[in-house]
């Protein structure tokens, strides 16, 4: 089973997230720019997702809600700057902290033989917004999230090959 790995270097304003996944780059993209598919996978177990906007391409916005069981909302949204098949840049806000901004790039890396390295690169507005977010408990928010991702990607390929 493929590893999430998590980088957050003390004093820096940056995480980095990759894992690998054993699906093609295009179906990788996919699962990372369709809403349908966004709300399947982006959030930790127990939390639904609802993609109220997803406009992906350089100057489209996007806007999602999650609620998790107890019925408590959390909101996120952001621009595209660029999105390509080998790499999505954009920026995340989380609507209950106004004006702190994440600047992320995803790379999407074709590692051949049908599998894909994502490596989800984010920079924060300071070190004293990273560290809040460690200690929120984002790791198991991002790792999770790819684990999910990783079984989404092998449910659509095994529903592509029985086509």
């Amino acid at each position: 089973m493929a590893e999430t790995s998590l980088i957050a270097e003390p004093g820096k304003q940056e995480i980095i997230i990759s894992r690998e996944f054993d699906a093609p780059r295009d179906l990788v993209f996919k699962a990372c720019t369709d809403p349908e598919l966004i709300s399947q996978w982006w959030a930790p177990e127990g939390i639904t997702t609802t993609v109220e906007r997803m406009d992906a391409k350089p100057g489209g916005t996007w806007r999602v809600v999650q609620r998790d069981a107890e019925g408590n909302e959390f909101a996120f949204h952001g621009v595209f700057h660029e999105v390509t098949p080998e790499q999505i840049v954009d920026t995340i806000e989380y609507e209950t902290m106004p004006g702190h901004v994440t600047f992320e790039t995803e790379t999407l890396e074709d590692l051949g033989g049908g599998r894909t390295k994502l490596t989800d690169h984010l920079v924060f507005q300071s070190v004293e917004d990273r560290d809040g977010m460690l200690q929120s408990g984002m790791e198991e928010e991002m790792t999770g999230p790819l684990e999910r991702l990783a079984g989404l990607l092998q449910s659509l390929k095994q529903a592509a090959s029985a086509r």
